[in-house]
């Protein structure tokens, strides 16, 4: 005779193996990006305990003239490239700028630039041997993950956290994070952001003797990037180090405006 109870133990156990088989497996909804046997990614704020991995928010500097400067600088039309300064003479010209830089960095050498334009995606991960500082226009996104997570030159975008800075708020994002260009939460405005480095970074390519594999994700100067398959940096040559989806955040910031 057909045993009803049987045949149900059967189901739940084909069930069951199909969804820990792809544990991995992601759903993207209109909220955020949920995986399974994991957690879903939403926006924190740089003020949240936990961006105190990642990194710091920086007090007691003025950033007024600087963000006046930077509010001049062009944003590039959205599907445009990012425009990226290495270094801004207006910029570093300001007396924030003279007063902070020496802070920043201990005394050596430093560049204020910034990197406008718009964008809501992962695309890439990059670090350097120093901290970067930033500072927005208008709030922005950062995207970041740690270099400790990197394994055998790979790094998958589920170890990816997003952090929401207030505009006008100074922040340094350690060495030891990963991160790329901004995100913005307004599509209207776009991104406006600060970026601050020692001077030197991000102005050239670099020849080493390739001896290791961290060697191969040398992409300019004190630059090392790991890039998502589908990014233009790797269709550009760039070592591809990021697994899983490219994260988008644009169904994360369409209830803000």
């Amino acid at each position: 005779m057909f045993n009803k109870n049987l045949l149900t133990i059967f189901l739940i156990s084909i069930f069951t193996m199909q969804i820990f088989a792809s544990p991995r497996r992601i759903i993207k909804n209109d909220d955020s990006w949920t995986m399974f046997g994991n957690r879903k990614l939403k926006i924190q704020s740089v003020r949240d305990e936990e961006f105190k991995e990642y990194g710091r928010i920086v007090e007691g500097y003025s950033v007024k003239e600087i963000l006046k400067v930077l509010k001049n600088t062009t944003v590039p039309a959205e599907g445009e490239p990012f425009k990226y300064v290495a270094e801004d003479e207006g910029i570093m010209a300001t007396n924030d700028a003279k007063l902070l830089g020496p802070s920043l960095y201990g005394g050596l050498p430093y560049q204020f630039g910034y990197c406008n334009g718009h964008n809501t995606k992962m695309n890439c991960l990059e670090y350097h041997r120093d901290s970067e500082f930033n500072v927005g226009t208008d709030d922005f996104v950062l995207i970041l993950a740690k270099r400790s997570q990197i394994k055998n030159g790979k790094i998958d975008s589920s170890k990816a956290k997003a952090f929401r800075c207030p505009k006008g708020v100074l922040i340094e994002v350690y060495s030891t994070s990963l991160h790329y260009a901004p995100c913005h939460t307004n599509p209207k405005k776009g991104f406006q952001v600060l970026i601050a480095l020692p001077k030197g970074t991000n102005v050239g390519t670099p020849v080493t003797a390739g001896k290791n594999l961290e060697d191969k994700t040398l992409y300019a100067s004190n630059k090392w990037l790991l890039a998502h398959k589908d990014s233009a940096e790797a269709k550009s040559g760039a070592y591809v180090g990021i697994t899983g989806p490219n994260i988008d955040i644009a169904n994360l910031l369409k209830k803000k405006h």
